[in-house]
């Protein structure tokens, strides 16, 4: 159940890899490598990916917010030196 995503390029889907990296990083967290997947059975790793996956979109819904504030920031400041009161 856990999908391979090594053959994507960063280019091609920047955030599919994020995705996986969070994953990873749940994973790893809670004590799991890929040879301790293999042995739980399909309920234990259906629940758990729904964790895993729960948790990279919580870390990319925060990545992206903050992408939002610092675009925010930086746009804000570039337009107030475009129209100076």
């Amino acid at each position: 159940m856990v999908a391979d995503r090594s053959d994507v390029s960063a280019v091609e889907d920047p955030q599919s890899r994020l995705e996986q990296a969070f994953i990873d990083e749940y994973l790893r967290s809670h004590g799991y490598d890929r040879a301790a997947l293999a042995k739980l059975t399909d309920a234990q790793l259906e629940l758990l990916m729904k964790q895993a996956s729960t948790y990279a979109s919580g870390r990319l819904a925060e990545v992206e917010s903050r992408a939002e504030y610092i675009h925010d920031i930086h746009g804000g400041a570039e337009d107030a030196h475009k129209h100076p009161k």
